[in-house]
């Protein structure tokens, strides 16, 4: 295994962080590889935001339905999309993918939380103050893993499970 797929495999979804900050190298070069993903047509209908502000990770925290934790994170990223963009959900998951691997390159720990199509979406861009042609596609609370905090990897489906080759069914 290689460096590279090194990283994409050890990736894990953590809810629980050291009360540590996150250096501001690996906050810009995670941002620097969120901008740098794959678009159509090169478009790059996004804007990446964050936050380290207590205040502001406890209001995205009452916000979000599945992101409680996002309160007690050292950091919060924000991935927003330009509405009129016809990849925009597609273009922003791709960075998204990208910030969290830029992230865990550092040792810094992430989960993906959805952002377009929640009841919170608005009430979230209107919190960071973001111009009304964008939309919230994800937040991505983000820290140290704290002590105890399962390194293990999820079970998942094997590959010969999910993948074929040429057509699915001979």
């Amino acid at each position: 295994m290689n460096l590279g797929t090194t990283i994409l495999k050890g990736r894990r979804s953590i809810r629980n962080y050291k009360d540590e900050p996150i250096p501001e190298e690996a906050i810009e070069q995670a941002m620097e590889c969120a901008r740098l993903a794959p678009t159509a047509r090169n478009g790059q209908p996004w804007l990446f935001g964050v936050t380290m502000k207590k205040e502001t990770l406890e209001k995205l925290g009452e916000l979000a339905s599945h992101g409680k934790f996002i309160a007690d994170a050292p950091a919060c990223f924000a991935i927003f999309g330009l509405r009129d963009e016809k990849f925009y959900v597609e273009d922003c998951c791709a960075a998204t993918s990208n910030l969290i691997h830029g992230l865990w390159a550092y040792g810094v720990a992430s989960c993906w939380i959805a952002g377009d199509k929640m009841d919170y979406n608005e009430a979230v861009r209107e919190l960071m103050k973001v111009p009304p042609e964008y939309t919230l596609v994800s937040l991505i609370p983000a820290g140290y893993p704290a002590m105890g905090e399962k390194m293990v990897p999820p079970k998942k489906k094997t590959f010969d499970d999910v993948t074929f080759k040429d057509t699915y069914l001979d």
